[in-house]
Parts: C-alpha cells; structure tokens; sequence
C-alpha cells in the first residue's frame, strides 16, 4: 500500500482471466486502471508503440503504455486533450 496519498492512481486485478493482458517488465506495476485504453480515440496521437492491420484498425496488442503504474498522470493529461478536442467537434 501506498502512503503518499495516491493510491486511487493504481489498480490491479491478478484473478482476471486475461492478466496480464499485454507484456510488461515488472508485473508488480501493472494498472489495470485503463483495462480499455482511454486512449484509443487519439490515433496516432496516443503516446503509445501500436501499429495499424492491413485493414486500417489500429492494434494495440504489443502496447503497454497505460498499464504502467508511472504513466497515469500522462494518460489524465492525453485524456485532456481527446475532451478539448470532442468540444471542438460539438458531439
């Protein structure tokens, strides 16, 4: 447990049927806290490593950018930007 106030930043659920869903060095660290990548919508602009099908769909599998413990104050921030940019399209 966490003593600086920040354990609302993590999450793990190690009886889940796909943990760990992606490849991570220090599975003691793996957030499960974005099971769905927030992040997906930003395209190209997500900050993670992923590549697109033959199809076009982006693929995320060899992506472990939000289940880092350590990139949760850089998801809230990318997240930011998806929100300022669905105001600007008026959904």
């Amino acid at each position: 447990m966490r003593t600086d106030g920040s354990n609302y930043k993590f999450f793990q659920h190690p009886d889940c049927e796909y943990f760990p869903c992606h490849k991570i060095d220090e599975l003691t660290d793996f957030n499960c806290l974005f099971c769905y990548c927030p992040l997906y919508a930003l395209g190209s602009n997500c900050g993670g490593h992923f590549t697109y099908t033959d199809k076009g769909i982006k693929n995320c599998s060899a992506c472990s950018f939000p289940h880092h413990r350590e990139h949760y104050d850089e998801v809230l921030e990318k997240l930011g930007t998806l929100i300022e940019q669905l105001k600007l399209t008026k959904i």
